[in-house]
């Protein structure tokens, strides 16, 4: 029961981290990009942001490991954590689609098309 409570406190901060406008904006411009990423300049363009509010942003998400950061020469380039999104959206998945069929799983698909 331990690991569950740890679980759920790891994925209640997963959750916080992307719980901002500016984080979800982030969050769907890395996994469109997806699986090569962008360099931050490419993602403060594309949102129109200041770089230090970005920089903010960024270290947020990579904080609960929801992105991952690369040096590539004097670049920064971020991915999206698809591992730990799956493991996230896994956790959802089960709660309400497996164990109690709140959501009908053909809903979730569905959604996603």
């Amino acid at each position: 029961m331990k690991r569950r409570a740890e679980d759920v406190t790891r994925y209640a901060d997963m959750f916080a981290a992307m719980g901002t406008e500016s984080r979800l904006h982030i969050m769907r411009l890395l996994l469109s990009a997806h699986p090569g990423g962008m360099v931050v300049g490419d993602i403060q363009f594309a949102l129109d942001i200041s770089a230090s509010t970005l920089s903010h942003h960024l270290n947020k998400l990579k904080n609960e490991n929801l992105v991952r950061v690369r040096r590539e020469g004097t670049f920064l380039r971020y991915n999206a954590n698809t591992d730990a999104l799956s493991e996230v959206l896994g956790f959802l998945y089960a709660e309400c689609c497996t164990r109690n069929h709140a959501i009908q799983p053909q809903a979730i698909i569905r959604i996603c098309k």
